[in-house]
């Protein structure tokens, strides 16, 4: 098993905590993760991709182990955590590389590519959205009410989101054995998600949601034109971004692969074995 390296670096005045593992000189993989966790959702991947890459997930700003600032001191919206994140691969001289997203990663990744659209080599993306065909309407609605509103009513029904039962949810929801899910993953992500202030920035987040669907037409635009090769390895039972949001990368990445698994949002937790193969097998393609 590869060594993994945990490290912080400042970037931007902020603090941010990443993953990293793999031969300095081989090609680079980037881990983004999505909400509510943090580079620990790999903790796995990174050792077993270590063999033949650079392999480095850093944790967003507000979670994880990354700074965590007020919502007065940092803006909490998806252009925020991306500039970082281009910050952060300047300052550790990634100029390329294969991205692998989930949830958040996703839009984060999308307006990567769209400022550097020469740095982008490949994308595994693991429900990670990036079309109105994966958003499954029922989780959505609130979230939409909230952008739009900003009501209330609307705030209270989404805190419900940032609960313990609510994080284990999102963890264990479409999986066909629930005991293959360790609760470490959910404890670990209920314990950060509950420090002071970070539902603050947690809400402005879901607020911020509604910028990235009027990005995507721009996304699509450069896959199509950039032809990267694309994987999609997919929880089709997710209740959050469905199996639809998988297939419709064929519309503009027509020979994109799309591997749909019989588990839910956080794939790499029951099905980890068949989504490592399917990695390593499509990234060696090129």
């Amino acid at each position: 098993m590869a060594r993994v390296h945990h490290r912080t670096l400042t970037v931007n005045g902020l603090e941010v905590f990443y993953r990293e593992a793999g031969p300095s000189d081989g090609p680079t993989m980037l881990l983004l993760h999505g909400y509510p966790t943090s580079s620990h959702m790999f903790r796995h991947l990174i050792p077993s991709l270590a063999d033949r890459y650079r392999v480095i997930a850093p944790d967003h700003i507000g979670f994880g182990r990354s700074a965590a600032p007020s919502v007065n001191a940092f803006t909490y919206t998806f252009d925020a955590l991306a500039e970082v994140t281009a910050d952060f691969l300047r300052q550790i001289g990634v100029e390329r590389y294969t991205v692998y997203v989930q949830d958040y990663g996703a839009p984060i990744a999308w307006r990567l590519a769209l400022a550097h659209p020469q740095a982008i080599e490949g994308i595994i993306t693991q429900n990670g959205n990036a079309y109105e065909e994966g958003f499954v309407p029922d989780f959505w609605a609130p979230i939409w009410e909230y952008a739009a509103t900003g009501s209330a009513q609307a705030e209270q029904a989404l805190r419900y989101a940032l609960s313990h039962e609510a994080i284990r949810w999102q963890y264990t929801h479409g999986v066909p054995d629930v005991t293959t899910v360790s609760p470490d993953a959910w404890e670990h992500d209920a314990a950060l998600m509950a420090r002071p202030g970070i539902d603050r920035a947690q809400l402005a987040l879901f607020a911020d949601y509604a910028s990235n669907r009027s990005l995507y037409p721009r996304f699509h635009e450069w896959l199509e034109r950039s032809q990267v090769p694309v994987l999609a390895v997919w929880g089709k039972n997710d209740e959050i971004f469905g199996p639809d949001g998988a297939t419709a990368f064929l519309q503009h990445a027509p020979h994109a692969r799309i591997e749909l698994f019989d588990g839910g949002h956080f794939l790499l937790e029951s099905h980890f074995d068949q989504a490592l193969e399917t990695i390593r097998d499509w990234r060696a393609t090129y």
